[in-house]
């Protein structure tokens, strides 16, 4: 008796996100692609649009139809602007389809943080307490149960997983916290923009946003659930732009707790991170490069103590398409689907 697969459905499939959800997805032995939804090239061939997919996708991209999707898809992946979401989701679920929802629309607990960080009344408050955070290593069960799973940020992901060990050890004061992070051109998306483009990015880097970055509060949010606290957690992020197209880097500082050993720190790290496939703690002494993660789904981390100030420092790479969206999002897919969470998701990155 054959393997019935999952049927998958993405809405925004010629996005740079939606578009790498296609190559992780194409070739997956459970997870089946069944539609494909674009609003800009509705009517053509995916391959029309991403000529290297000729053969291997040739899949006809559609208007939102959102009773044939319910009838196409087991579970639909919304890869949409914020404010869009809100509003696409909802009816998808009434539909009775699970979703996998990639915009800040449903990222976050509180409905008022969401409404002053995104300048956005939201339609569906209700759906906030359901919606699951779709970090797997920080909320695997949820995810395998959820109807609604709220994909994460980039800058988020790579933030959170340098920084939870300590937070959840509350080896350091979460008063001081600061994150600068480093994102590739594509973070910004597939859209004409005179600030991304080759001549105004290339041989330059440069922080932008220096002040109310809107992951910042979804950072914030996490990091109170970590360590415990009811109150809001506030830190200082900075996220830069750098000439390449995809990768991450995020350094973070902390100021340790008195009693805290430094020597311990690594330890703590690959001893927290044992279990996690996707998560590499580096040899002492060795430090993340993007080129190392980019096209997978890992997230490399070091962390060092500096002993001279009283700081550690924790140094987290993703690829900002990777881990930090599609392959997280197939992550979360696998798991919602009762399938290891690494299928589809194992391949090395280019060594230069």
């Amino acid at each position: 008796m054959g393997h019935t697969k999952t049927r998958i459905g993405i809405v925004g499939a010629t996005g740079y996100v939606g578009m790498e959800l296609v190559r992780l997805l194409a070739p997956h032995r459970s997870l089946e692609l069944t539609a494909l939804v674009s609003q800009s090239y509705a009517g053509k061939n995916f391959a029309d649009v991403y000529p290297a997919f000729r053969h291997l996708t040739d899949i006809k991209l559609s208007d939102l139809d959102l009773d044939q999707l319910a009838a196409d898809c087991d579970i639909v992946v919304t890869a949409l602007p914020h404010g869009v979401s809100s509003a696409v989701v909802p009816e998808l679920l009434d539909r009775g389809v699970r979703v996998l929802d990639h915009s800040g629309d449903f990222r976050y607990k509180d409905v008022a943080v969401y409404e002053s960080v995104y300048k956005l009344d939201h339609p569906r408050p209700d759906l906030l307490a359901e919606a699951v955070y779709g970090l797997p290593e920080l909320y695997r069960d949820d995810i395998a149960a959820a109807r609604l799973v709220a994909n994460p940020g980039c800058y988020p992901t790579c933030s959170l997983l340098g920084l939870t060990p300590l937070l959840k050890a509350g080896l350091v004061y979460t008063g001081g916290l600061i994150i600068d992070a480093t994102s590739g051109v594509s973070g910004a998306g597939r859209k004409a923009d005179l600030a991304f483009s080759f001549c105004e990015t290339e041989s330059s880097y440069k922080a932008y946003s220096a002040v109310g970055h809107r992951h910042t509060s979804e950072i914030e949010q996490e990091a109170a659930l970590l360590s415990g606290q009811t109150e809001p957690l506030a830190l200082t992020f900075t996220p830069h732009l750098a000439p390449m197209k995809r990768g991450m880097l995020a350094t973070i500082y902390a100021d340790l707790m008195p009693s805290v050993d430094p020597q311990g720190l690594h330890e703590l790290y690959e001893r927290y991170y044992s279990h996690e496939y996707f998560v590499r703690v580096l040899p002492a002494g060795q430090l993340p490069e993007t080129r190392h993660v980019a096209y997978t789904n890992f997230c490399d981390i070091a962390v060092t103590a500096d002993n001279r100030t009283g700081k550690v420092k924790v140094f987290s790479a993703i690829d900002n398409l990777g881990k930090g969206a599609a392959g997280q999002a197939l992550q979360a897919l696998n798991i919602m689907a009762g399938l290891d969470e690494r299928d589809g998701l194992i391949a090395a990155a280019g060594s230069i």
